[in-house]
């Protein structure tokens, strides 16, 4: 907890910056005043546009902000796509942001393993619709049909071989 806090804090001291946006960041950051900031920070706390730096901003930008929406929830409506569509769009969009802002590519495998590990802890119990086999009429017709073609093909085959008019 300490250890957000101070993130928090830190990154709170960047957006009183008196430097009207006039940064020497040794590295290349999005354009908007919000990726400055957020460059200034990874830059303060990480030296630079890290992973580590990414995972923490994922962690206290993003994910706080869906698991808040989710535990608002009840556990029953987040198998309703309608009652989370919302805060997981924000998620992504939130984690495209970040990356974008570090010069990081989007997707990633720490924005994949976050999406994993959400999906493990929100929406393990919810039920999937299990593909299953077509009725035994239906696979009997796509079975037989190519099945009968080929020996019609072959004889249409060697009739057109057989004709002798030399035209084909």
């Amino acid at each position: 907890m300490k250890g957000a806090l101070g993130f928090i804090g830190v990154f709170l001291s960047f957006l009183s910056d008196t430097t009207f946006g006039e940064s020497a960041l040794p590295f290349a950051c999005g354009n908007s005043h919000h990726c400055v900031e957020i460059c200034k920070a990874c830059n303060y706390m990480f030296g630079g546009p890290t992973m580590e730096c990414l995972s923490v901003l994922l962690g206290h930008l993003c994910l706080n902000k869906f698991e808040t929406a989710m535990t608002s929830l009840n556990s029953t409506d987040w198998c309703t796509w309608g009652n989370v569509r919302a805060s997981y769009s924000d998620l992504s969009l939130c984690t495209e942001e970040m990356s974008d802002c570090l010069f990081i590519p989007w997707p990633n495998p720490l924005v994949e393993d976050t999406f994993v590990n959400i999906h493990s802890k929100f929406f393990k119990d919810c039920p999937t619709e299990e593909l299953s086999d077509p009725p035994p009429v239906i696979v009997f017709a796509l079975v037989i049909t190519p099945i009968c073609l080929i020996p019609v093909m072959v004889s249409l085959v060697v009739f057109k071989t057989k004709n002798g008019d030399g035209s084909s």
